[in-house]
Parts: C-alpha cells; sequence; structure tokens
C-alpha cells in the first residue's frame, strides 16, 4: 500500500477535461444568482425541481436520450427516455389532481428502487406536492410515526409491502387520505380502501400544465433520527435545485456523455439529491439497481454498463474491500473516470484501496441532511490528502468556530486547530427548518453561521478533516480525540475491516477509549490478534490516543444509509437508553 500523504494528480490522470479545475478563480467567479441563470428560465417563473430535471431537457433535444435505465435480477433492463419520464409524470401530476392533491400536500412513497418510485417523486413535484421518500426496509412504526408528522395525504407503496407493513397499521395513520398501490408483478391490485396505482396512471392525461412553484416554496421533507426523541424532518424547497446543479457539476464532474450511478436509495438525502435530482438536472443517463449490495453484481455492473462517474457509500467500500481484490481482477472498468464517496467519513486505507484496485482514488466529500446537498470535496482535478474531505466547493464560504456563551461564535483561524465546522447561510438547498420544531431549527444557527455539530480542522493548505461529531468526541486526560483518527489508524492493519471507537467513563482520566472492530476474511478474533492490534495502535497513535480495550464485533450496526451508529455501541456498553433506532439496518 502506498504510504504517501498525497495523491498528486496530473493531466494523465482526467480522461475528460474536468469542469472545476481553478480553484482561486473558480471561487472568485462564482455566484449563486449567475448559477441559478444556468438553468432554464420557467414559463410560469419561479423554479419547479421536476421540471428542471426532465421538461425542459425535452424542448433542449434530450427526448429521446434515456433518462433512467433500470436493472433488477432475473428481469430485462428497462430504460425510460427523458421524453417518457415527461409524459409519465404529467400522468402522475394529473392523476394527484383527480384526488384533490395539489400544492403543499404531502405525498410520501415507500418502495424499492422502482420507476414508479422515480415516476411518483418526479410527478409530486411538478403538481407542486411536497414528497417525502421512505427507505422501503423500514418496519410499521417508523412508517406511522413519519406519515404522522409529516402529515401525510397520501402513501404510494407496492401491495406487497402494504400487506406487510402498512394494512395492520392504517388506522394509525388517520391523516392518510389515499393508498396508491402498485402491483409487484406488474399488473393491477384490488386491495379494499387502496387505489392501484396502474388504473389511475392509465387514465391520466399525458400533458398537463406543471405547478408554478418559486424557489422558496417547500419541496422535500428528508427524516433525520437524532439520538433522542422523534426523528426531525428537514424542510427543503425547490430553489434546492441551484445546489443539485452546482454540485453535480464540480464536485460529481458530470458531462453529457456520462452513465452514472449513484448507489444510494432514494428513502435517503444523498439518493434523492444525487440518485435522482443532480444528474437529471445535468441531463445524463443514470442507473439504477434494484438489488441489494454484491460485490460481484456491483462490478459487473460498472463493466457491463460501462459506468463513467460512480457515487457509493463508505460502508459499501469497505465491504467491496472485505470481499477482496481477486474478485475485482475478474472485471475491467475501461469507462470508469470518477469515483466519489458520502455517508461517513472516508479512511485513507479506502481511498487507495481505490487506486490499487479500480486504477481510481475515492474522492471523499462532506455534506449533510440539513445541507441538502455537497458542501465540501476532492473534486477531479485537485489533489487528495486521503483522510481529509476536500476544500469548500464554489459558493460554500465555511469556518472552523467555537461557540461563545453569549451565543455567538468566534472563527478559529490557526489552522490544525479544532472546533466546529460551520457554514456561512447562502446556499440554495439549505434547510429551511425542523417541521414543527422552530426552537430547534434556531438553535442550529448563530448569526449568519449554521453550526454543523460536525468537530473537525482546517490545514494550512484549506483542506477539511473530519474528528468527530461533538457527541462522539472523546475526553481523555486533558486529550480530546476524534474517533475518526483512532479508527483510520486500526484499519491500517490489514486484519481490520471496520472499527469504531468510544469513550468509556474513567475516574482517573475521564474517559477511556474502546474499539469495536470487525475481521476481514482468513482472520480469528483471538487473544493473539487482539494484542497485536492495541500494539498497532499505540505504536501508530500514542498511548495517550490508543485504546485500551477492543472488542471483536461480527458486524458494526450501521444505519440503512450506512453511517456507523456509535452512539448505539455506547448506550449498549453503558446500560443507556439507546434512543431512536427506527433508522438502524436490520441484524444490528
Amino acid at each position: 500500500m502506498n504510504a504517501s500523504p498525497v495523491i498528486r494528480k496530473t493531466r494523465a490522470d482526467l480522461q475528460v477535461v474536468p469542469n472545476f479545475s481553478d480553484y482561486d478563480a473558480e471561487q472568485r467567479r462564482f455566484s449563486w444568482d449567475a448559477a441559478a441563470r444556468e438553468l432554464a428560465k420557467e414559463p410560469g417563473g419561479g423554479i419547479n425541481i421536476a421540471f428542471q430535471a426532465v421538461d425542459r431537457h425535452c424542448v433542449a433535444g434530450l427526448r429521446d436520450k434515456p433518462a433512467l435505465r433500470f436493472l433488477a435480477r432475473g428481469a430485462a433492463a428497462r430504460s425510460i427516455s427523458y421524453g417518457e419520464l415527461a409524459a409519465l409524470t404529467n400522468r402522475f401530476c394529473n392523476a394527484l389532481r383527480c384526488l384533490g392533491i395539489g400544492k403543499g400536500d404531502r405525498v410520501f412513497i415507500l418502495a424499492a428502487r422502482i420507476p414508479e418510485l422515480y415516476i411518483a417523486l418526479l410527478g409530486s413535484l411538478k403538481n407542486g406536492a411536497v414528497v417525502s421518500p421512505l427507505f422501503s426496509a423500514f418496519g410499521p412504526e417508523p412508517i406511522a410515526t413519519r406519515v404522522n408528522l409529516g402529515a401525510a395525504s397520501v402513501l404510494v407503496t407496492t401491495d406487497t409491502l402494504f400487506a406487510r407493513k402498512i394494512a395492520q397499521w392504517r388506522d394509525s395513520m388517520p391523516g392518510l387520505k389515499h393508498v396508491l398501490l402498485v402491483a409487484d408483478d406488474g399488473g393491477t391490485t384490488a386491495v379494499p380502501g387502496t387505489l392501484d396505482f396502474a388504473t389511475l396512471m392509465a387514465s391520466a392525461a399525458q400533458t398537463c400544465t406543471y405547478e408554478a412553484t418559486s424557489a422558496e416554496d417547500m419541496a422535500l421533507l428528508h427524516f433525520t433520527s437524532g439520538t433522542t426523541g422523534t426523528p426531525k424532518g428537514a424542510v427543503h424547497v425547490h430553489g434546492a435545485a441551484v445546489t443539485h446543479w452546482v454540485t453535480g457539476r464540480y464536485a460529481l464532474d458530470l458531462h453529457p456523455d456520462d452513465l452514472y450511478w449513484c448507489t444510494a436509495d432514494p428513502g435517503w438525502v444523498t439518493g434523492t439529491s444525487y440518485g435522482v435530482i443532480a444528474p437529471l438536472l445535468h441531463g445524463v443517463t443514470s442507473v439504477v439497481d434494484r438489488e441489494e449490495f454484491d460485490a460481484e453484481r456491483w462490478y459487473s455492473i460498472l463493466q457491463d454498463e460501462g459506468v463513467s462517474v460512480w457515487y457509493t457509500a463508505p460502508t459499501a467500500i469497505r465491504m467491496l474491500m472485505r470481499a477482496g481484490a481477486d474478485i475485482a481482477k475478474r472485471y475491467t472498468f475501461a469507462h470508469l473516470r470518477f469515483v466519489a464517496s458520502v455517508g461517513e467519513p472516508l479512511n485513507p486505507e479506502a481511498v487507495w484501496w481505490g487506486k490499487d484496485v479500480l486504477g481510481l482514488p475515492i474522492h471523499d466529500n462532506w455534506w449533510q441532511t440539513e445541507t441538502g446537498g455537497i458542501m465540501i470535496a476532492n473534486t477531479p482535478a485537485f489533489d487528495i490528502k486521503p483522510g481529509s474531505m476536500g476544500r469548500p466547493l464554489p459558493g460554500v464560504e465555511a469556518a472552523i468556530v467555537r461557540r461563545r456563551d453569549d451565543g455567538t461564535v468566534q472563527i478559529v483561524s490557526e489552522p490544525g486547530t479544532q472546533g466546529e465546522l460551520a457554514l456561512k447561510r447562502g446556499w440554495p438547498s439549505m434547510f429551511r427548518g425542523y417541521l414543527g420544531n422552530e426552537e430547534r431549527y434556531r438553535k442550529c444557527f448563530a448569526g449568519d453561521w449554521y453550526l454543523t455539530g460536525d468537530l473537525a480542522l482546517r490545514d494550512a493548505d484549506g483542506y477539511y478533516w473530519f474528528v468527530g461529531r461533538a457527541d462522539d468526541v472523546i475526553k481523555s486526560a486533558g486529550h480530546l480525540i476524534g474517533p475518526f483518527e483512532v479508527e483510520s489508524a486500526l484499519m491500517e492493519h490489514p486484519a481490520v475491516a471496520e472499527a469504531a471507537v468510544i469513550g468509556k467513563p474513567d475516574p482517573v482520566v475521564g474517559e477511556t477509549i474502546k474499539a469495536f472492530v470487525s475481521l476481514n476474511r482468513g482472520f480469528e478474533p483471538d487473544e493473539t490478534l487482539r494484542m497485536t492490534l492495541l500494539g498497532h495502535a499505540r505504536k501508530r497513535l500514542g498511548a495517550a490516543v490508543a485504546p485500551k480495550e477492543i472488542a471483536f464485533v461480527a458486524q458494526l450496526p450501521h444505519t440503512r444509509s450506512g453511517k456507523i451508529m456509535r452512539r448505539l455501541l455506547k448506550a449498549r456498553e453503558l446500560g443507556q437508553a439507546e434512543g431512536d433506532t427506527s433508522t438502524l439496518e436490520a441484524g444490528s
């Protein structure tokens, strides 16, 4: 494994001329107003995400270009062109209007990655309705909680999911007016108290006038779990499309001829922002795979579909690493030119693994449900510092701050100094509130600064480095220790597939560090390996920062979007309440 701290980029590393190649000049030139003018001027004024993502391409020569290419095991691939997508979303928009669903009403979608999910999402936005996609693996109670919190009027789901997760809970969702069912066998349904999706679509006209929405009209509702209590509903607006277009250009380097694959499910903000909206805004073709993770399947998709830009999660990368490089060697990735990752900080080992095994380094980036879009990124033209989340994108002003007792913040200018990552207000996809919780929303800001709750530092070159969530940082013998640093050091050992660390209360030093480790194939969780890993961490980090305990686990608890749930490990270790676990991956 190459131990160089920086991956240097040369012109030979770039298969196409990147959209973003002069950092300082682009930062000076950029304005959000100018970026908004890059999108089409809408007949009704304002901005509507669905019009910009679909309809405008139909008058720009892309009507016959594939927009979405759906893959599923045991079925032929199905491509939907921009023209077909426009007609299908028109039909769904009209179907909603026939049901009396209009601007501002909430449409929730619970489905696997099937065409109807994308049609309903975009058709609802075209109608001016507010959309909340839900992850199909949610259990009945988390679904009902979100439907009720979001005051849903319509739920779009499949007949199988309805029978398993909704039917017995239907009475607990009294505000839900309509349930629209997609038949899993491709036919029609006749379930009492529901409406058949296919029948509604067939009877609806395929032309319509979309709802003229303003940049500040509510468009999307994404739920994010806190450490306790009920999920928080982050409100996003139609103007967020400008951020999605900009970040698709700068952070993902989308070009017209790209074949793009985002592995995230639309039930998570990444899957909506970058699995649906951003690629469509750029008029590219997106691969959508219905199946869950499988190393050989993923490699075959990259090869056989000719994917050029791939956006995935660190957990998925670590699972590929765990499967072994020999599997990857059976495939070639002739078209792949850019790989990016988000969801958890990407360990340096994974960045180098991409370069060694895929032939391309993996470019980490950072954002949150609340930011609505990528804020800080490693982009194709620039050097990568493995372990860093990169530099702020054009239009994003970031800083390291410390909170004062009076509610203001002090900006930390000294490079290498740890503090809270903050962003200056002004980017279009910034969330506009937590649904029904204005007080909690106000606490996220200090003047013009959005306080992310993430601890980080900025180096002398302007690269940002994640330290940990403020709640996860460990305080030991006067040291503030970020879990990511310790986890990354453990992952440098060939035995370690994944690691997560927590702080345990200690009467002498405040907290001691305990690590939970899952192993790569071929390694046994015995006492000899435990002592080897403790010694490796001590040599790598020093005695003050290295873990004092290591526990071997078959797998770490993850959210279904791929984030390691350190707080859950800590709660279990200390016998505390686990808090909101509705997003917990099955079996964790």
